[in-house]
């Protein structure tokens, strides 16, 4: 009996010196060590090449598609120019709100995970939900909680990511059954469809912590402001026939509503 109790006693004090030992590594080493390690570079790389990759195969595909179609040269290249400066608004916001996400988890998952969804909203909360389950926040991380939180972010977006996957090449089917074969009906259905989803990114703009609507406060002001200011560049390019004006009217109009909100928040 006393053998058994030695042993357990001898386990017990082995089993205490091993946590004692993981937690005092844990407190030393800096997680941001782990997190900006040259391995982590790596490992981003591969995910942002493979979305590098898609990109080059789809634009590709689209020149192919619009040769064969009876697009002209300088209509593809009139859409080529419009897309890249379309995407310029989102992209200067993204790498801006992107420091909040790099100082917490490292600039190759930010860059990582901001390649794939670009939604920081989305990111942080996911790492604060992991940092959480280990008993943290995204201000008190160790190297668990970073761990926990990579994995809550990634595994949290896989179901955009395998339903788009699915039924993506399927959303033709869709929309033939939603237009009931009229073919006028579809471009009306993916108009309506789009403006549901931006209205859904929008509407939380115009609540506020307590969930009681506002138009008031920056963020809802700055939705609006940006909304008029691109309904009345759209109207003017199109009255004066002024193709750059048409082409830069968004990323106007996004900076013009930034600025106006912020100019509201300081007042």
């Amino acid at each position: 009996m006393d053998m058994t109790e030695t042993r357990k006693s001898k386990r017990l004090q082995l089993l205490e010196r091993g946590i004692t030992k993981e937690v005092g590594m844990n407190e030393s080493v800096n997680y941001l060590d782990y997190a900006n390690s040259p391995l982590m570079w790596a490992a981003a790389a591969l995910a942002v090449a493979v979305v590098v990759f898609q990109s080059i195969l789809f634009m590709k595909r689209s020149i192919k598609a619009a040769s064969e179609s009876a697009l002209t040269t300088d209509q593809v290249h009139k859409a080529i120019k419009s897309s890249v400066i379309s995407s310029i608004g989102p992209s200067v916001v993204i790498l801006v709100t992107m420091i909040s996400l790099l100082v917490t988890m490292g600039a190759p998952v930010a860059w990582m995970r901001l390649s794939f969804i670009g939604s920081v909203n989305y990111e942080a909360m996911a790492a604060g939900f992991g940092a959480q389950a280990m008993g943290k926040t995204l201000q008190t991380m160790d190297t668990m909680a970073f761990a926990c939180g990579v994995w809550t972010m990634v595994c949290g977006s896989l179901g955009w990511l395998i339903f788009t996957f699915l039924f993506c090449d399927k959303m033709d089917k869709v929309n033939h059954l939603m237009s009931k074969g009229n073919a006028k009906m579809v471009p009306i259905i993916s108009a309506g469809a789009m403006l549901g989803a931006f209205a859904n990114l929008a509407s939380g703009n115009f609540f506020t912590a307590e969930g009681s609507l506002t138009f008031t406060n920056a963020p809802a002001i700055a939705t609006i402001a940006g909304c008029v200011i691109m309904m009345v560049l759209v109207k003017l390019s199109r009255a004066r026939d002024i193709a750059w004006l048409r082409e830069w009217a968004f990323a106007i109009a996004m900076f013009s509503g930034m600025f106006i909100g912020y100019a509201v928040s300081v007042i």
